[in-house]
């Protein structure tokens, strides 16, 4: 009798598992897909199946990657989550997709266009859910197909845009959240309102533009921004009666990839790579503040390399100065002359823009450029035209009617933008130019004989130099000292490369300091003591002395002269030269004349003048700097000792992130690397790197979010210990936060509170960047969008290092100066 229960058993268990591994690859009406079961792609590139997302115990239907099971490319019952396991999936004797719940209730259905004789539904290796009629000769001929109905994803071969001739409307829209795939607030559309073009929607309004089509890519994509030539995809964009949509293929089959709008409201590509068996960001969209929809008003240019970054059109003059003035550009600008019709009017080129909104343009494909621009002279509404097509010289013709919004300035790429003026602004802007034509002249002939005469003299200099020894700094000299420094005991991990900088004599240098005096020292780091100098012309410097007791040494100059020298953005601070000469060894930097972010926040005195709007310019500023070095810069850098003292402010008190000794630089498909050697600070370093030495762009996010909320609340994280709970500066906003206290946080002493809910964003965003795992921290794309939009923000969850304690090398000790530490062993 035992055996036979056993037997039972045994037969009941294995059924079981047969039950909940059943796998195949179509499904026909005597058939059905049970939650366990699966429907296989004939390639097995996806699957299809039941599922709960994130940490929800509802069941979905939907389809997702072999390889990468926790990717979700589209979703059936969105709206109508099952409460339980007992859902099945069937198709009818009509052709019609059934979900059933346990009471074999309609959770679910399909349409189809007509009714099958032998329907069978099938998932294509593109990921394509498709219901079709064997009977039929053409198996492309689909009665229902998925790609019809996109999600938050879209996969190549999907079209996104407009069927026009039975008004379909193919359109990405977002996860409510991780744990939600209803349909959230955010949206990826073609507008198909003038000449149509790519847009995403929070709700109803704009939040940012990809712009119209010009026949290689959207032209808010700029050069090197989305889409652009390479060997992987091929895109295509089809405008027609019947048709208006877009679409990307992929010419590398074994490639997968996917483009994403997440439910923060950022869209995204992903490309897998198998050798980290892992999604690697291609790009994203709304990398800065410009990618805001309509930021700066209307005949307003934005440029994210400029300060301030909005400007108003050359003949066009703020609307409301004051509120320009204080940043707030939304008015935009208006005309210095009015226009006057008729032929009193003429036309201004821009070169290297994104194109204004096109809703409220006409296009005509046939057209040439000049007859383009005689029929917008011919209409006095039209106050812009260029080509619709940029190939081959350009075709086509684009009107635009009304106000000129959402222009963006690109340093490379963008196009030609003719703006409608009156004849008397033309002429005076082309007597402007003319005379700085001839200025410009004037200074090129006097500097040609300025030149040659430093020429000869440079040539004098540089023959007196090669005869000094150890004077200058290239690479070649500091790589030798540091092969003749081998009584410090360094393992490098820095680069190669020579790079050449500007010589520095230490006579200059000890003159410019007053001979280091210590009033003139501004502070000092893991690096070395910080002075103040000032050039024989005048020119303020700082001055980066390596001291003999530092635990840094000729690997860290090396390493910060090799990175820094070769970024250029506007929140990072500028190299000028260095000086390695008797035993000295120093980096000459731009003078920053309010000195560090440090000496204000944490400063009771000082931090009342920092009030919040600069707090949050300075943030803004760290963010866009930060995104340059992890996505924008060719070299991908991660900083690693990012902290309040290595935030220098200028003279109008924008950010400029400073040391770059500890500084490492990622391959293009590098995501993480792993050190025994932990270099940074604590109080800023991530849980994963001060552990177990892996760093990734995601612990210079975790610093940027310690960084944050020190901000915010005028308080060290390292030094701040509450004294009910233990807790330091992250653990105790964790508390705050979930017990909806967070007010309690913010620093007192700044006073007015016009901008709460800003206040509150931005502790909002630091609380995400400082979530224990590197997976659940958002990027800085995402970031910088999540600081200068007002959607809805995600749940954040604990921080890493909630208390004090922070497990490292027991042996190790350290303190809470902000001093950066190094030569830890990771466990």
């Amino acid at each position: 009798m035992e055996a036979i229960t056993h037997l039972f058993v045994f037969s009941f268990f294995f059924s079981f598992l047969l039950r909940t591994s059943i796998t195949q690859d179509t499904l026909a009406p005597t058939q059905s897909i049970r939650d366990g079961d699966t429907l296989v792609s004939a390639g097995r590139s996806f699957q299809l199946g039941f599922f709960s997302p994130g940490n929800s115990i509802s069941r979905y239907l939907g389809i997702w990657y072999t390889i990468s099971s926790e990717t979700v490319v589209w979703v059936a019952n969105r709206n109508a989550p099952l409460n339980d396991h007992s859902g099945v999936l069937k198709v009818s004797d009509g052709g019609i997709l059934v979900l059933l719940n346990s009471t074999n209730g309609v959770v679910w259905s399909t349409n189809a266009s007509r009714t099958a004789e032998n329907p069978v539904a099938e998932l294509l290796d593109t990921g394509n859910l498709v219901v079709r009629d064997r009977n039929d000769d053409d198996p492309d001929d689909y009665l229902w197909q998925n790609f019809d109905y996109p999600c938050d994803t879209l996969l190549p071969e999907m079209k996104l845009g407009w069927n026009l001739g039975i008004g379909l409307d193919r359109f990405l829209s977002s996860w409510k959240s991780t744990d939600d795939p209803a349909p959230g607030d955010f949206s990826v559309l073609i507008d198909p309102r003038g000449l149509p073009q790519l847009v995403l929607m929070n709700g109803d309004s704009r939040q940012a533009r990809a712009g119209p089509w010009n026949g290689l890519s959207f032209t808010g994509h700029g050069s090197g921004h989305g889409i652009r030539p390479n060997p992987v995809f091929a895109y295509e964009f089809v405008l027609n009666k019947k048709e208006v949509y877009y679409e990307y293929k992929l010419i590398n089959t074994s490639v997968f990839s996917r483009y994403v709008v997440n439910p923060s409201g950022v869209a995204q590509r992903f490309n897998w790579v198998d050798r980290t068996q892992s999604w690697e960001l291609f790009f994203t969209s709304q990398a800065d503040e410009c990618e805001n929809y309509g930021l700066c008003g209307g005949y307003a240019t934005c440029n994210i390399n400029k300060s301030p970054i909005c400007a108003c059109l050359e003949g066009f003059l703020p609307k409301s100065p004051k509120h320009w003035d204080s940043a707030d550009w939304h008015d935009g600008c208006i005309r210095r002359t009015p226009l006057e019709c008729n032929d009193g009017d003429g036309f201004l080129k821009r070169t290297g823009v994104k194109l204004p909104d096109t809703s409220s343009s006409w296009y005509n494909k046939s057209m040439s450029l000049q007859e383009c621009e005689g029929m917008c002279l011919k209409n006095c509404s039209c106050t812009a035209y260029s080509s619709l097509d940029v190939r081959g010289g350009g075709s086509g013709c684009v009107l635009w009617f009304g106000s000129l919004v959402d222009i963006i300035e690109f340093a490379e790429g963008g196009q030609e933008l003719y703006i409608r003026m009156a004849i008397s602004e033309l002429d005076h802007l082309e007597k402007k130019r003319y005379f700085s034509k001839k200025k410009l002249v004037a200074i090129i002939v006097s500097s040609t004989f300025l030149v040659v005469g430093m020429t000869v003299l440079a040539l004098f200099s540089y023959i007196w130099k090669k005869k000094l020894k150890n004077q200058g700094c290239p690479m070649r000299a500091i790589s030798g000292m540091a092969k003749r420094s081998e009584r410090k005991n360094y393992d490098n991990e820095g680069g190669k490369e020579d790079m050449e900088l500007t010589i520095f004599d230490l006579a200059v240098i000890a003159n410019a300091t007053e001979n280091f005096s210590k009033h003139n020292m501004l502070g000092e780091g893991g690096f070395g003591p910080v002075y103040k100098g000032t050039l024989q012309g005048g020119k303020d410097i700082a001055v980066k002395r390596l001291s003999k007791n530092s635990g840094q040494g000729l690997n860290e100059l090396k390493n910060e002269v090799i990175l820094i020298a070769k970024l250029q953005h506007r929140n990072l601070v500028k190299i000028l030269g260095c000086c390695i000469q008797a035993n000295e060894n120093m980096l000459i930097y731009e003078y920053m004349p309010n000195k560090s972010l440090d000496t204000f926040i944490f400063d009771q005195t000082k931090s009342k003048l920092l009030d919040w709007q600069k707090r949050i310019n300075i943030i803004h500023g760290v963010a866009r700097g930060l995104l340059y070095l992890h996505e924008d810069s060719r070299l991908r850098i991660v900083h690693r000792d990012l902290k309040a003292s290595n935030i220098l402010l200028d003279t109008n008190m924008n950010p400029k992130i400073s040391d770059f000794g500890l500084a490492k630089s990622f391959g293009g498909d590098q995501i993480d690397s792993k050190t025994k050697r932990i270099i940074g600070t604590f109080g800023y370093m991530s849980p994963e790197y001060a552990v177990y030495g892996r760093y990734s762009i995601k612990s210079d996010v975790f610093s940027f979010g310690v960084l944050v909320i020190e901000t915010m609340s005028g308080k060290k994280n390292r030094k701040f210990c509450h004294p009910d709970n233990n807790l330091n500066l992250l653990g105790h906003a964790w508390k705050l936060w979930i017990e909806e206290r967070p007010m309690e946080l913010i620093d007192e002493l700044v006073g007015d509170l016009s901008c709460l809910s800003n206040v509150l964003r931005h502790i909002h965003v630091g609380l995400l960047c400082v979530q224990e795992k590197p997976e659940d921290r958002p990027n800085m794309s995402s970031v910088v969008q999540m600081l200068s939009s007002d959607y809805l923000l995600p749940k954040p969850r604990q921080p890493g290092f909630f208390t004090n304690s922070i497990e490292v090398n027991p042996h190790t000790t350290c303190s809470a100066n902000g001093i950066s530490i190094t030569l830890l062993e990771a466990r």
